[in-house]
């Protein structure tokens, strides 16, 4: 049986007008806020971070109309600076929810980072200790995903943790239990090992591509259990790429992501190819090139140049896609990249780079749109 037979509408979460959007974080026609990621914190005291004096105010860049904006929101600067204390560490994010794990053992939702945030107290949600299935780790984290952008009060929200290796995990943080439990999944194909889940809202299922696409597993939250489903994925007309292309990409890594377009219901198998290279004496992850493919119903991949009037973005936050003419400054078929490494930007028709800031990104995560009301 496919696994792309039901389908499923949830409503947009919203977000009500605050004084923090009435800083040109967002266009009042559009009615939603910009895509947009960290670019850093700045001390609330006048010197720098230190133990005694870990919060600062939240600075944006709007990735449509290129703009900084500096926000009056108190963040934890261990959640943006991971590097200068050893207390937590992020792991992921997901509908503008980050996600840290502590020696404890303990995975945390915050809201610290999303500029959007109506709380003037910063909300953080620990979950249960995670519980280590045997033969797996639960240290080294992919990534994490989230069926809604309500954690704390939607009762059907799944947080969904992959860590690198076998073990795939999920959890209602606001369920009806008082004391939510992990639903833990051992993959048995090592091609799921270091592949990333996300959430398909158009199925109501998470999905996660195994190595080089040709399989997808999927968990239904409406039906847990402790085992995936699967399907096998066929790429139809395959394109003939110049022999220099081919040997770049032989050259690479590659890694894949399923991406949803919730305004036009289409997913995207995505196929990354990254290489290091040198910079400044500096080994970096680069991203060279990009191919797109995009997903039928019967599970064919079908590859593409051309997404509509869609713009990707891929971070370390789940990836997300938007109407580009809904946004003015953005480009349809180009495809943002944020990376601890770089920060990158991609058309589709050519599928190099096009654009590449490679430096330190201290919080790689894009922050998707999201609707606003009075």
């Amino acid at each position: 049986m496919s696994l792309f037979l039901s389908r499923y509408s949830r409503k947009p979460e919203l977000v009500r007008r605050s004084f923090l959007l009435l800083s040109n974080a967002f266009s009042t026609s559009l009615r939603q806020t910009h895509p947009c990621f960290i670019i850093g914190a700045k001390p609330c005291l006048p010197h720098k971070f230190s133990p005694d004096n870990r919060l600062g105010t939240l600075g944006i860049v709007n990735v449509n109309i290129k703009r900084f904006t500096e926000f009056q929101k108190k963040v934890s600067a261990e959640l943006v600076y991971n590097d200068c204390f050893d207390t937590v560490v992020t792991i992921g994010a997901s509908h503008g929810w980050v996600a840290s794990l502590k020696d404890d053992g303990i995975l945390r939702l915050h809201d610290d980072l999303n500029p959007y945030a109506l709380y003037k107290d910063p909300i953080c949600i620990p979950l249960p200790p995670l519980v280590t299935l045997p033969h797996c780790q639960t240290k080294i984290i992919t990534n994490v995903s989230m069926s809604s952008s309500s954690p704390e009060n939607d009762i059907d929200c799944v947080v969904a943790v992959k860590f690198l290796g076998p073990q795939l995990s999920f959890c209602k943080p606001a369920g009806k239990s008082s004391k939510p439990e992990w639903t833990n999944v051992k993959i048995e194909n090592p091609s799921f090992y270091s592949s990333r889940v996300m959430f398909s809202k158009k199925y109501n299922m998470f999905l996660i591509p195994g190595s080089g696409g040709h399989l997808i597993g999927a968990w239904d939250p409406s039906d847990p259990s402790d085992d995936l489903k699967f399907q096998s994925v066929r790429f139809e007309n395959p394109p003939e790429l110049p022999t220099n292309v081919r040997e770049l990409m032989n050259s690479c890594s590659k890694s894949e992501h399923l991406v949803e377009s919730t305004s036009t219901g289409e997913i995207f198998l995505v196929k990354q190819y990254r290489k290091t290279a040198a910079e400044g004496g500096v080994p970096r992850m680069k991203t060279e090139y990009l191919m797109v493919y995009k997903l039928d119903v019967e599970g064919n991949a079908v590859y593409t140049q051309d997404m509509g009037d869609l713009t990707m973005f891929l971070s370390k936050s789940e990836p997300f896609c938007v109407p580009s003419t809904s946004f003015p400054g953005l480009y349809r078929n180009w495809v943002y990249i944020l990376d601890f490494d770089q920060h990158t930007a991609v058309h589709l028709l050519k599928g190099y780079p096009l654009r590449t800031t490679t430096s330190r990104v201290v919080a790689p995560y894009f922050i998707p749109p999201q609707n606003i009301v009075d």
